[in-house]
């Protein structure tokens, strides 16, 4: 019997949707958070500014939440598993 793969769910926030053609959430795979960042990436390529610095970081307004929970301090590094889900939150301040 052949597994059926289940990927990662990647949850875009609304100030990025413009970069995924208004995708709210684009499935990916990967082992680790970075992994599922790059092939968010490779699919919407005008989203890679929105979410990491010039030296491959991410941005730090940018944080990143596996199934509810902050990856920080690991981010990028966080494993990951088939199933899981990725929310992509902006820190925004604003009055």
């Amino acid at each position: 019997m052949k597994k059926i793969q289940v990927g990662i769910s990647i949850s875009i926030h609304p100030n990025l949707r413009h970069l995924t053609n208004e995708r709210e959430v684009v499935q990916v795979n990967g082992n680790t958070v970075g992994q599922c960042l790059e092939q968010l990436v490779a699919q919407f390529p005008g989203v890679e500014s929105g979410l990491f610095a010039k030296d491959g970081t991410l941005l730090n307004y940018v944080t990143v939440y596996v199934n509810g929970e902050s990856a920080y301090p690991e981010e990028l590094a966080r494993s990951v598993s088939d199933g899981d889900e990725l929310y992509i939150v902006l820190m925004i301040a604003g009055g």
